[in-house]
């Protein structure tokens, strides 16, 4: 049975004053790749340590705020060692808030994005895995869903999930509460059909909550990607590599255990 809201979005929503609620968006990304050896395994380790720095990665966060259209007040990252990196940009709404508050917005429009990246190298192993978590979270005019299709050119990505939340109220000019300023029904709504082509997906909707998933798992593969080596792609050995990894991307996308 399809939910429908009580108060549906015919036309935009007018609010009165600051913009209270909150959008948070979580992006998953996990990158895969076969290391048949120490000497693979160590390659992957450099690679990942070079293309995902915590630089890098702070890069990727300010074309963010570009892209949702928002300020960037403060920014922090670190590398860590032996691999893994984290950083963080505080960020605040260029277009603000409105009405009698709107010299307030500087001081109440604050969001932030946060990443961490989680490389996953198993000795006894051949896939190898590669984690970055990006939270984007919101207040006022920002929609963090409008970076959505910025974050897939920016990574590489086999399997993806993506959480959108909206918690906490706004007020319509005639002062009754609103709890979603614009309409949602699926998160790959917001994704370039170009994009969604090469994955399969599965989508989650609360829609009375305020809950959106869309897990994401790439069919549209070049095989010889997931190899840092060339290799024969029709050999045995090297089939029975990839099926490997697409058992492991199907675990992940599923949450198996192994």
């Amino acid at each position: 049975m399809e939910m429908k809201r009580t108060m549906p979005f015919d036309d935009p929503v007018k609010l009165e004053g600051f913009n209270n609620l909150t959008k948070a968006l979580s992006f998953n990304l996990y990158d895969f790749c076969v290391a048949r050896n120490a000497r693979e395994r160590e390659a992957y380790v450099n690679y990942i340590h070079d293309r995902f720095s915590a630089a890098k990665v702070t890069g990727v966060l300010k074309g963010i705020c570009e892209i949702i259209e928002a300020n960037i007040l403060a920014v922090s990252d670190q590398d860590y060692d032996p691999w893994g990196a984290s950083s963080m940009v505080l960020m605040s709404d260029i277009k603000g808030g409105g009405g009698q508050f709107a010299h307030k917005a500087m001081h109440l429009d604050k969001s932030h994005i946060c990443a961490h990246t989680y490389p996953d190298f198993r000795n006894d192993g051949t896939v190898c895995s590669f984690r970055i978590d990006i939270d984007i979270a919101t207040c006022g005019e920002i929609s963090p869903l409008r970076a959505l299709n910025y974050m897939f050119s920016a990574f590489e990505s086999d399997v993806v999930v993506i959480d959108y939340v909206v918690r906490g109220y706004t007020r319509d000019a005639s002062g009754r509460r609103v709890y979603l300023d614009h309409e949602v029904r699926s998160i790959q709504d917001y994704i370039n059909p170009e994009i969604l082509k090469d994955y399969y997906c599965v989508d989650l909707a609360l829609q009375s909550d305020n809950i959106w998933q869309t897990k994401m798992l790439r069919t549209n593969c070049r095989e010889d990607t997931y190899f840092l080596e060339k290799v024969d792609l029709a050999s045995p050995e090297i089939r029975s590599y990839l099926d490997l990894v697409k058992k492991e991307m199907r675990g992940v996308l599923y949450m198996w255990p192994d």
